[in-house]
C-alpha cells in the first residue's frame, strides 16, 4: 500500500481549490481609515502563508470594526470571515466555524438571504466542512450559493463559474467525477466567454479539469489542459510566480503518476526554486514542493535523498501552522512512510500514532484520511508480525471507507 498522501493532498489544495475560494469580503463603504489599513494587512500576511500574525492583526481589525463603526456595520462581518479564514488555513476548524456562521447571519438579515455576500459567505462555511470531510453538509451550501448567484448575478456570470468549480470540486473529492466533469466544462466555459482564453481564472479552470482527467487516468487528456494553463500564467505572471509554480507542481505529478521520473523532477524542482525565492524558504507552500520532491525520491528508491527533504517540510509545517495541524499529519505520515519502507519500523510507529492523533482531533475519527492514517498504521503491524493489531484498525478504516458521504 502506497505509505503516503502527500500528491493527493496536494493536489486538491492547490487544484480544485485553487480558486481563491477563502474570499476576502469587499471592504464596506464608509470605514475607517485604521480598519482599512488593518484590513489590508489581515490580506497581505494570509497570502505570505504568516497566519499566526494575521491572526492578531485580524483580532485588532474587528475589534476597530466592532467599537468604531458598530456591531451591525458590513466591515464586521469581514473581519469575522477573514479571521475565520486564518483559523481554517491553521487547522483551527472548530475556532473558524462559528465566525462563519456569524458572519453569514450578519449578511443575510443586513442584505437579505438572497444577496451575493450571503452565496460568499456560504461558499467558506461550506469549504470549510469540505476539509474535515463533512460533505454531506458542505454540498447543500455551496449547492444553494450556486442558486443565489445564478439567480442574482446571471447564469454566466464570473462568480457562478466560481461556485460551479467549488461545488466541482467537492465531487471530485468524493470520487464522484461524472458529475464534477460537466460543472468543471461549464465554469471553464463561462469564464473564456466572460474573461478571455487567456484569463487567470481560466487557467485555473483548465488545472482543475485535468486533475479531474488526472485522477481517473487519462492522461493523455490531461497533459495539454496543464500545459495550456502553465502557459496562461508564464505569460500573465512571469517566469518566477507562486502561480507558476503550482502548474509546474501538477505537471510533475502528471509525469510522476505515469513513472516519467525523468520529466517529474526538473519540474518539481523548479517549483520548489520559484516558491523559495517568491514566497520565502519557511512558506507552507514550500513545504508542499519538498514534501512532493522527498515522495518523489522515495518511489525512485532514494530515501538518502528523501529525508532531509520530508523532515524540513515537516519542520516548516509546524511552525508556521502549529504541530496540530492536518498538514503536519500529512508530513508525519509520509516520513513513517519513507523510514517503513526501510525497514526501520521502530521509527515508523510513534510517526503513524502522532499522526493519526492529529487527524482524528482535527477533522474527526470518521474523515477518509483517519482511514488512510489506519491502513497505513495496519500495514506497519504486518509488517511487524502483529496482525491482530492490524485487524481492528483495518476494520474500521473499512467501516470508515463505507461511509455514504
Amino acid at each position: 500500500m502506497h505509505s503516503g498522501r502527500q500528491h493527493q493532498s496536494t493536489m486538491f489544495l492547490l487544484i480544485a481549490f485553487a480558486l481563491l475560494i477563502l474570499t476576502f469580503a469587499a471592504p464596506a463603504r464608509g470605514q475607517g481609515i485604521e480598519w482599512e489599513t488593518l484590513n489590508a494587512e489581515v490580506e497581505s500576511l494570509y497570502a505570505a502563508g504568516n497566519y499566526d500574525q494575521g491572526v492578531v492583526v485580524a483580532k485588532k481589525a474587528l475589534a476597530v470594526a466592532e467599537k468604531e463603526m458598530g456591531a451591525d456595520h458590513p466591515s464586521v462581518a469581514t473581519s469575522l470571515n477573514n479571521l475565520a479564514a486564518l483559523y481554517s488555513a491553521q487547522g483551527q476548524y472548530a475556532a473558524a466555524e462559528p465566525l462563519y456562521k456569524r458572519a453569514l447571519a450578519f449578511r443575510e438579515k443586513a442584505l437579505g438571504k438572497d444577496h451575493p455576500y450571503v452565496a460568499q459567505s456560504l461558499n467558506n462555511l461550506a469549504l470549510l466542512y469540505a476539509t474535515q470531510g463533512q460533505y454531506a453538509a458542505a454540498e447543500p451550501l455551496y449547492k444553494r450559493a450556486l442558486a443565489i448567484r445564478e439567480k442574482s448575478l446571471g447564469p454566466n456570470h464570473p462568480d457562478v463559474a466560481t461556485s460551479l468549480n467549488n461545488l466541482a470540486g467537492l465531487y471530485d473529492t468524493q470520487g464522484r467525477y461524472a458529475e464534477a466533469e460537466p460543472l468543471y466544462k461549464r465554469a471553464l466555459g463561462i469564464w473564456e466567454e466572460a474573461l478571455g482564453k487567456d484569463h487567470l481564472n481560466v487557467a485555473t479552470s483548465l488545472n482543475n479539469l485535468a486533475a479531474l482527467y488526472n485522477t481517473q487516468g487519462q492522461y493523455a487528456v490531461a497533459e495539454p489542459l496543464y500545459k495550456r494553463s502553465l502557459a496562461i500564467r508564464e505569460k500573465a505572471h512571469g517566469p518566477d510566480h507562486p502561480d507558476v509554480a503550482q502548474s509546474l507542481n501538477n505537471l510533475a505529478e502528471l509525469y510522476r503518476t505515469q513513472g516519467w521520473y525523468a520529466a517529474a523532477e526538473p519540474l518539481y524542482t523548479r517549483s520548489l526554486a520559484i516558491r523559495e525565492k517568491s514566497l520565502g524558504p519557511n512558506h507552507p507552500d514550500v513545504a508542499n514542493s519538498l514534501n512532493n520532491l522527498a515522495g518523489l525520491y522515495t518511489t525512485q528508491g532514494d530515501y538518502a535523498g528523501a529525508e532531509p527533504l520530508y523532515t524540513r517540510a515537516l519542520a516548516i509545517r509546524e511552525k508556521a501552522l502549529g504541530k496540530d495541524h492536518p498538514d503536519v499529519a500529512v508530513s508525519l505520515n509520509d516520513l513513517a512512510g519513507l523510514y517503513k519502507v526501510q525497514g526501520q519500523y521502530a521509527a515508523a510507529k510513534p510517526l503513524y500514532t502522532r499522526s493519526l492523533a492529529i487527524l482524528e482531533k482535527a477533522l474527526g475519527k470518521d474523515h477518509p484520511d483517519v482511514a488512510t492514517s489506519l491502513e497505513n498504521m495496519a500495514d506497519l503491524y504486518r509488517k511487524t508480525d502483529r496482525a491482530k493489531d492490524a485487524e481492528p484498525l483495518e476494520e474500521r478504516a473499512k467501516a470508515i471507507r463505507a461511509i455514504k458521504r
